[in-house]
């Protein structure tokens, strides 16, 4: 229960990085489709985390 506490604090923590990274880098004023691209780079990096980090879990010895 404790990794997987620890492994959504971090991905959530790596969402809200990630949502304010690209707040900052992309321009403003801002329409709804540029909030649909930051939430979908978002999501997709931190389930690219989340699998890799699930892989490297299970191929320890």
């Amino acid at each position: 229960m404790h990794r997987t506490t620890t492994l959504s604090a971090l991905l959530l923590v790596v969402f809200v990085v990630t949502v304010a990274i690209l707040l900052q880098v992309l321009p403003g004023p801002r329409k709804s489709t540029d909030y649909l691209v930051i939430g979908a780079v978002a999501t997709l990096l931190c389930l690219l985390l989340l699998y890799f980090l699930l892989i490297k879990r299970d191929q320890k010895p």
